[in-house]
């Protein structure tokens, strides 16, 4: 472009901005009257305020600025709303995950009988730990009778606090296991109802014998 020509180009571009431009108008609280200019004006700062085009038409409305409690019950609401959102979304990719897991409900039935049993055979395996720990402390406490009236030998002392130490821990873990159990159960509980709701919201509408299916 030649320079002779380049400064009439942007004196008219910037001509037809202004011309189109946007003005900022409000109600000053001193005088009671309007108050606009192409700028937002002092007076309109900090207080409700309109934006018009050329035309004298209103393109938004600018509310005061909110109070410290209006902040405050704002931002619990976005945080609330951004939480919501989180479980929503966790939800979404939880039932997605349900889907792709099991392709029948009998496949939930299957694998709830599996894990049942490997924690039955846990359960079962401690138990017979807790009997075998059991057996051999009655060894030792059938030779401690010898020694009611003498000082217990170390040895004897040594085995008994260990087979009481060993008993102790499989007790505790066959606790774990029996609430495993009851945690499996309401598992495969809530995922057999949960993938019912979900696989009978895509079933198509039973079709009528003899005829087609109901229009919705």
């Amino acid at each position: 472009m030649p320079k002779r020509l380049a400064i009439p180009l942007f004196l008219l571009l910037a001509t037809s901005a202004q011309a189109v431009g946007e003005f900022y108008c409000c109600q000053d609280p001193a005088s009671g009257r309007r108050v606009c200019g192409d700028t937002l004006p002092d007076q309109c700062r900090g207080k409700a305020y309109k934006v018009l085009d050329s035309g004298g038409n209103v393109i938004k409305e600018i509310g005061p600025p909110l109070t410290p409690e209006q902040r405050a019950e704002q931002a619990a609401e976005a945080k609330r709303k951004k939480q919501q959102e989180e479980v929503e979304r966790e939800l979404r990719r939880r039932d997605q995950a349900l889907l792709d897991t099991y392709a029948t409900i009998q496949d939930i039935d299957l694998t709830q009988r599996k894990a049942e049993a490997d924690v039955n055979f846990a359960i079962e395996a401690s138990k017979a730990k807790i009997e075998a720990a059991r057996q051999k402390r009655k060894h030792f406490e059938n030779e401690a009778e010898f020694y009611k009236k003498k000082k217990l030998p170390p040895e004897i002392e040594k085995e008994l606090r260990s087979i009481d130490y060993e008993i102790k821990v499989e007790q505790d873990l066959l606790d774990v296991k029996k609430r495993d159990f009851d945690t499996i159960k309401r598992k495969y509980d809530a995922d057999r109802k949960r993938y019912i709701e979900l696989t009978s919201r895509s079933r198509p509408p039973a079709m009528p014998p003899g005829g087609t299916a109901p229009v919705r």
